[in-house]
C-alpha cells in the first residue's frame, strides 16, 4: 500500500527494484483514490515539444468510466507507466539478494510523477471513483522510471508506443464475452457450417493464400445488420432466425459449399468472385432485414433470385457500384448500392435512396 508520510514531506512507495536496459526502475501498487494526487492533470496549452505524451482526450474517458462501471467485477487495467522527476531514495529490506531487490522508495513531495503511458485509464478511473467510492480501495500497478530530463520522457513516450498494435477487429469479437453480439455472431459462425469451416477469427483481411473465405468481422456486421429489427429480442430466437437465414444464403450460393468441399481453392474463389466481399455479405444482411419485415413467415421463400445472380468479377454489373481501381468498394455507399442490387433482384422494394443508388453509377 501507498502511504503518505506528511512529517516527512515525502511519499513512501513499498516497491519491487528491477533493471531494464541499465537503468533501475520500480514496480509498485496504487491505491484508486491517491491517483489524482500522485498524478494531477497537465495544463493542456503546453506546446507539443515541451510534453513528455499525448494530451489527454476526454472524449475517449467517459466510455472507459462505464466500462469500469458497468464491469465492477472483473474490469481490468494493465500497469500505468510514469516516470519521476525528483532525488528519490530506494531503501531494501534488507541485504540478502533478494531483499535488495525489495523496498520503500522515499519520494520527496516536490517531486514530479510524469504518466508516460496510461493517462487515459488514470482519468477514467477517477470518473468512476465518483460514482462508485468503494473502488477507491482497489489497486493500479505502476511501473517508475527515474526522469532524467523532458527528452528522456519524451522518448520513453516514444519507445512504449512505438511497436503497440490494436488487435483485429475480428479477434477482439472472438475474445470478448461482454459483448452480447459478438457472444451471438459466435453462436452463429458455429452453427452455420460454411461459417464454422471457412471463417478467419484472427484477421480482418485474408491473406492471399488463406482457405478462408470469410472473416469473423465482415459476418459480425452482416448479422448485425440482418438482426437490425431484432437485437433486442431473446438471443436464442435472434440466433435461431441468423442461423437459418444464413444457410439458406449458403444454398443458393453453391461455390461456398465447393470450397467447403475442396472442390476449388478459396483463393481462387475469392479472386474470381464477389460473393464472400464483406460488401456483399453485408449487403446480404441488409436484405435480409427487409426481407423478415415484409414476410415474417415466408421469408426463405423470397431468396431464390441469388441462385440466378452471376457473382462473377467479371459480371459488368458491378461497374456501376462497387467495383474501382483497387478492387472492391467497402464504402457505406457501396454497399447501399449492393443491398439495392440485391433487393431489386429479389423484386424487393427500394427506397427512395435505393432508387437513386442503382439507377445510378457510384
Amino acid at each position: 500500500m501507498l502511504n503518505i508520510s506528511t512529517p516527512t514531506f515525502e511519499y513512501v512507495l513499498p516497491v519491487i527494484r528491477g533493471i531494464q536496459s541499465g537503468r533501475e526502475y520500480y514496480v509498485s501498487m496504487c491505491p484508486v483514490r491517491l491517483l489524482p494526487k500522485l498524478f494531477p492533470l497537465d495544463d493542456e496549452e503546453i506546446l507539443p515539444e515541451m510534453r513528455g505524451k499525448r494530451t489527454l482526450n476526454r472524449q475517449r474517458v467517459p466510455a472507459i468510466a462505464k466500462y469500469i462501471l458497468d464491469n465492477p467485477k472483473s474490469y481490468i487495467f494493465s500497469a500505468i507507466t510514469a516516470s519521476i522527476d525528483a532525488d528519490i531514495t530506494f531503501e531494501p529490506i534488507g541485504p540478502d539478494k533478494e531483499g535488495r531487490k525489495i523496498g520503500r522508495l522515499r519520494v520527496p513531495m516536490d517531486g514530479k510523477f510524469i504518466i508516460n503511458d496510461g493517462q487515459h485509464r488514470r482519468a477514467a478511473l477517477e470518473m468512476a471513483l465518483k460514482d462508485n467510492p468503494e473502488l477507491g480501495y482497489e489497486t493500479i500497478a505502476l511501473i517508475l522510471f527515474l526522469d532524467i530530463g523532458l527528452a528522456r520522457s519524451q522518448q520513453i513516450f516514444s519507445d512504449l508506443n512505438r511497436y503497440s498494435v490494436h488487435p483485429d477487429s475480428s479477434l477482439n469479437i472472438l475474445y470478448d464475452y461482454r459483448d452480447k453480439y459478438a457472444n451471438l455472431v459466435r453462436a452463429v459462425v458455429k452453427q452455420v457450417e460454411v461459417f464454422r469451416n471457412l471463417t478467419d477469427c484472427d484477421r480482418n483481411i485474408l491473406p492471399t493464400r488463406s482457405g478462408k473465405l470469410f472473416t469473423l468481422n465482415s459476418i459480425y456486421n452482416a448479422t448485425l445488420a440482418l438482426l437490425v429489427n431484432h437485437r433486442d429480442g431473446e438471443l436464442e430466437s435472434a440466433i435461431e432466425i441468423a442461423v437459418r437465414f444464413w444457410n439458406t444464403v449458403s444454398s443458393y450460393i453453391p461455390d461456398w459449399e465447393r470450397v467447403l468441399r475442396k472442390k476449388v481453392d478459396a483463393g481462387e474463389m475469392r479472386r474470381d468472385y464477389i460473393h464472400s466481399h464483406p460488401t456483399t455479405l453485408a449487403a446480404l444482411g441488409a436484405t435480409g432485414a427487409t426481407l423478415l419485415s415484409l414476410y415474417p413467415e415466408n421469408w426463405s421463400e423470397n431468396l431464390e433470385g441469388l441462385g440466378q445472380i452471376d457473382w462473377s468479377r467479371s459480371n459488368l454489373d458491378w461497374e456501376r457500384g462497387i467495383l474501382s481501381k483497387s478492387g472492391i468498394s467497402g464504402s457505406r455507399t457501396s454497399v447501399c448500392w449492393m443491398t439495392a442490387y440485391l433487393k431489386k433482384r429479389l423484386n424487393l422494394p427500394l427506397t427512395a435512396d435505393e432508387e437513386h443508388l442503382e439507377n445510378y453509377r457510384i
